[in-house]
Formats: C-alpha cells, sequence, structure tokens
C-alpha cells in the first residue's frame, strides 16, 4: 500500500500524534504553534469568558518552609525536626493567618506577604497537603501495597507527568490540554484555547486541543517570512509559498496546512496584543516569572479579539530541587511567587476579569520535613495556593498534616501521604471552568475513584 492510500483513521492518527509530539527547540514555532485538530468539542459554547492558569513549581517545592507551622507548640515541633532549615518562628509574625485549621495556627513564608494581603482579602485559598493519587489511600494501605499507588514515586520527571497527565513520563495528554478539548467549538480561534508561556508541558497537550507556545515577547515568528530573507523581500515572498502552499501529497499538504495555520496565528496575535493600551498594573520585569504572567494578563487583555471563550494558560517556575542551600535559595523563590501572582491578580482586577480567572499552583511533590543537612529531599504531598476573584479565599480546604516523622500522614523522614489527590483538585477546576459532570471522565479518567469531586473552592 502507498503512504498516501493508508486508510483514513491511520492518516488521522499519524496527524495528530505528530502535531502534538512536534518538534523541540528552535523548531517550535514549526510544531508547537499550531490549531487544534479533531472532532466537535464536547461542551456548549459559553457566553462568558474563563481562564484557568497553572503555574507548575520545577523540582518540587518545599511544603515545610512555604506554610509554617505559627503557633508555638507546633512551631517547636517544627523547629526540632527541621533543626538549621527552619524559619525562626519571629520572622514569621507579619504573615501569621488568623485562621485556626486543626486546632493549630499557621503562616506563610515571611516573603509572602503580598499574597498574605490577598489570603487577607478573600482572594487566595490553600489547598492542605494535595498529591498524585490513584485513588484516595490510607498509611496502611500504602504500607501493604493493597491499593494501586501512583507509578514511580518520588522520581522528578514521572511525578511531574502523574501531576500534569495522570500517567508518568512518556504521557501524551494532560488535564488541562483536555479541558481545552471540550471547548476547541467554543472559542472563535481554536488555536488559541491552550497557551503556554514557559516551554512544553505535557498538561497542555489535549487529545485534539494543541498547545500554542509564545515567549514573554509575544508569538514566535518565523523570521524568515515575517521579514525579509537574505536581505530580499522575494525571498521571504518565495519562503513563504514553498512551506504554505498546498501539495499534491498528502503528507506535504497536512505539514504546508499547520505550518500555515501558525503563520496566520502569529500575525493574528500580534495584530491583537500591538492593539491592547499598556496595563498600569507594575510587573517586575527582571522576574522571568512576573514576565511570563504579564504576558498571560496581556494575552486576557485581548481574549475579545483572538475569540476566546474559554482559555487554559501555563507558566512555570524551576529551582525547587533544593537538596542543598534550602535556606540561602528557597526565599527567593518564594518572594518571585509573591510578586509574580500578587502583581498577576492586580491586573485581572484592572481588567475586569478577577472573577473569571483563577490560578492555581502545582509541583513534582513535596519535600521532606526531615533535614539532610543543607536542604530536604524528594517528598509526595504538599500545600498548594488558590487564587481569583471567584475563588472562597481566606481559608483552608482538605486536611492539615501532622507535625511530626514516622506520624499518621507521614511514608518517611516526614514525606507526607496525600489527603487530597491531585484528580481531586483538578475536577474541582474542571468543574468551574464548565466542565459537566457527564464530561468530567474525559478530563480525569480516574475520578471515578473518589467520591469527593468538588473540593468547594467556588461559591456554587
Amino acid at each position: 500500500m502507498k503512504l498516501n492510500q493508508l486508510p483514513q483513521l491511520q492518516r488521522r492518527e499519524f496527524l495528530r500524534r505528530s502535531s502534538a509530539l512536534g518538534l523541540a527547540g528552535t523548531a517550535a514555532p514549526w510544531a508547537l504553534n499550531l490549531a487544534a485538530m479533531g472532532e466537535a468539542a464536547a461542551q456548549a459554547a459559553p457566553s462568558d469568558y474563563k481562564a484557568l492558569v497553572c503555574l507548575f513549581l520545577y523540582g518540587g517545592n518545599d511544603y515545610g518552609n512555604t506554610l509554617v507551622p505559627f503557633d508555638a507548640a507546633s512551631h517547636a515541633a517544627y523547629a526540632t525536626i527541621r533543626q538549621t532549615l527552619a524559619t525562626p518562628r519571629d520572622a514569621l509574625a507579619a504573615t501569621a493567618l488568623s485562621q485556626i485549621v486543626g486546632g493549630r495556627q499557621m503562616a506563610l513564608a515571611p516573603q509572602m506577604g503580598r499574597l498574605k494581603g490577598l489570603w487577607d482579602a478573600g482572594k487566595l485559598a490553600v489547598q492542605l497537603n494535595v498529591g498524585t493519587l490513584v485513588q484516595p489511600t490510607t498509611l496502611t494501605q500504602y504500607k501493604a501495597k493493597s491499593v494501586p499507588l501512583p507509578p514511580k514515586l518520588f522520581s522528578h520527571n514521572d511525578q511531574q507527568s502523574v501531576w500534569q497527565a495522570s500517567t508518568p513520563e512518556g504521557a501524551i495528554s494532560g488535564w488541562g490540554g483536555r479541558i481545552g478539548d471540550l471547548f476547541l467549538n467554543g472559542n472563535g480561534t481554536s488555536t488559541f484555547t491552550c497557551i503556554n508561556v514557559s516551554g512544553n508541558a505535557v498538561f497542555m497537550a489535549g487529545k485534539q486541543a494543541v498547545q500554542y507556545q509564545v515567549s514573554t515577547g509575544g508569538a514566535v515568528a518565523i523570521n524568515g517570512v515575517t521579514r525579509p530573507l537574505f536581505g530580499s523581500q522575494a525571498c521571504a515572498t518565495a519562503l513563504r509559498e514553498l512551506i504554505t502552499s498546498d501539495r499534491g501529497h498528502w503528507m506535504e499538504a497536512e505539514l504546508n496546512r499547520v505550518v500555515k495555520r501558525s503563520v496566520d496565528a502569529q500575525a493574528t496575535l500580534g495584530t491583537a496584543l500591538s492593539a491592547q493600551s499598556t496595563l498600569a498594573t507594575p510587573f517586575d520585569t527582571t522576574s522571568g516569572l512576573s514576565n511570563q504572567l504579564l504576558m498571560v494578563a496581556r494575552l486576557i487583555a485581548a481574549r475579545q479579539a483572538l475569540g476566546a471563550k474559554r482559555q487554559v494558560y501555563f507558566v512555570s517556575l524551576g529551582g525547587f530541587d533544593l537538596h542543598d542551600l534550602l535556606v540561602a535559595q528557597h526565599p527567593g523563590l518564594l518572594g518571585s511567587i509573591d510578586g509574580a501572582l500578587a502583581s498577576f491578580h492586580a491586573a485581572t482586577v484592572e481588567l475586569g476579569v478577577a472573577d473569571q480567572v483563577t490560578t492555581f499552583t502545582a509541583s513534582d511533590f513535596g519535600r521532606t520535613l526531615t533535614s539532610n543537612g543543607d536542604g530536604s529531599d524528594h517528598g509526595w504531598g504538599s500545600h498548594h495556593f488558590i487564587m481569583g476573584g471567584a475563588v472562597k479565599g481566606g481559608r483552608y480546604y482538605g486536611t492539615l498534616p501532622s507535625v511530626s516523622v514516622n506520624g499518621p500522614d507521614d511514608v518517611g523522614q516526614g514525606r507526607l501521604l496525600p489527603t487530597t489527590g491531585v484528580d481531586q483538585l483538578a475536577a474541582t477546576l474542571a468543574t468551574w471552568m464548565g466542565v459537566s459532570a457527564t464530561d468530567l471522565p474525559l478530563v480525569l479518567p480516574q475520578i471515578a475513584n473518589y467520591s469527593t469531586r468538588d473540593l468547594g473552592y467556588f461559591a456554587a
């Protein structure tokens, strides 16, 4: 059989997989900036606008120094376990949270004063001890291995993938992209449904939706098409014709079709961004994370020009694998999160969409509560932030773990056994985005294992 006579289903699967996997590095504009392909979206076209923003903290954020025990007894237990890693109690007074949870008081890291303000204003919540699970799991079940557990626990690459996609490294779609799948037809241009401002992440790849990759400066252009090539506009025109015109062979034709779509999308996005007024909200432009979130804010401001009703965004910050130098480096990372998230929320207020944008943090895993001498090691469960105008903030969700080693929440060295699954967090966010209960398993295949699928972040 000739290649161009492949059965239609094989042909469509080849195209879907090749566009989803794409090429890397300098070829990103060719492979990643593709519009979604596939069947019609399952959800009805929404009349309003909503955006979900994932901030992924690569390396495994240290939960123990992000949300810190503050009441005297709990802090003393924490300081005994953490030794030289512990944040002194007097440094936490300004960021202590007044709410009591499990009979205890907690504080945000001293570098998170602006997020403390959002907590006090009811725009920031904390999800306690959330992590990758296959189903709700007790410590007894974990030790007996009597229930299925996430594959390759404590492995960076695999747990990043399980967090983002519910399967280990090698997954080709994530739950952010699968949310995007359901809203493709509701967006005027499906290309702008899932937008990644920090590279490539399986979280943003759907079964049909393909993440559109931008830089902090906007769409990544194919320079030989958007400007004179070798000093000649005629060469640029010839190149554009070569890579975008129809071809007789179906593989050439499909490649040129998606490249043309990329070129057209870059032009559309460039025009939409240039038409927006400069945001008055200040961002720290020396911070990579702030610059990513500034671009997200600009893209949200351009939502009408892009025809967007539902969007999923991805930004990230690395450097959290702090087996060493935790005390020296972790505070600066937390300060970056604090400034970037606070500015981004203020920008959504300025744009009048604060109630329509929800941001959450995620990470490979938490870390050990115990010290290895200069840092902490790979853990499991962790605490994460949920931020936005629609969030019922100023409160905790989930169960606060004990401050102990080999205690009721610990699988060893202060590694928390999650009491809330990532699938539950994801289901709550997906439902807020408008995913129906019927379609929730399309986004989260394991959600049937959980009786609680809405953690209550949002008003009914």
